[in-house]
């Protein structure tokens, strides 16, 4: 794999899909390069990588919402597209599953992607989402690449520190390809690895100085 490139207009959208950048990057160069920076990571990364390759400037999404009228809800009734939570929502479900019923954000996406479903599917998930949370599989969402990674870094190496953790993702996302937490990640804490590394380093700048 190799090291990651500078984020500029000269690289190619193929090339910067396959390195990991942080947000704060990739608003930068939107700033940099008159594009728009409004959006999540996946749509702003969607943004560059088509001005990367042609040079267009997309323009930002514009969310239309519509104002709804909801009528009353049973189990029968499917979900509404471009679901909002309401305070007749909230009392349907707490009618259904009990007080202790909230709007939890798994709970609330689920909502909002499975439209045309119906408010008895509903519970069935709302009940489903609570026991992954309590048996520790709750997903996480793709941007957020590094909590993805600690947790698993951790799920199979409870010895290991958050700071040997952190210094297994750094190196991660410098390298070509995915970010997810492999086995192999563990040679950055092995100091035989920072050795070779550093020699390696040492040729690359040698081998760049002029001759005298």
């Amino acid at each position: 794999m190799s090291e990651r490139p500078k984020l500029d207009k000269n690289l190619d959208g193929k090339t910067f899909r396959e390195f990991y950048y942080l947000k704060e990057e990739l608003v930068d160069f939107c700033r940099k390069y008159g594009l728009p920076t409004s959006g999540g990571k996946l749509e702003i990364t969607e943004r560059i990588a088509h001005f990367l390759d042609t040079g267009e400037v997309i323009a930002a999404k514009k969310v239309q919402k519509k104002s709804q009228i909801i009528g009353n809800i049973t189990t029968d009734t499917e979900i509404e597209p471009n679901f909002v939570c309401s305070e007749k929502h909230r009392a349907f479900f707490k009618e259904h599953i009990g007080n202790g019923f909230s709007f939890n954000v798994a709970f609330q996406k689920w909502l909002k992607s499975n439209s045309g479903k119906t408010y008895a599917d509903a519970i069935t998930a709302y009940y489903r989402i609570l026991e992954e949370k309590k048996n520790g599989k709750t997903k996480i969402d793709k941007q957020f690449e590094y909590n993805t990674y600690i947790r698993d870094f951790f799920a199979d190496n409870r010895d290991k520190s958050l700071d040997e953790a952190i210094k297994c993702w750094k190196y991660k996302k410098k390298l070509q390809g995915h970010n997810r937490y492999e086995k192999s990640d563990l040679d950055v804490l092995d100091k035989k690895f920072i050795a070779l590394q550093t020699v390696r380093f040492i040729l690359l700048f040698i081998a760049v100085l002029p001759l005298q």
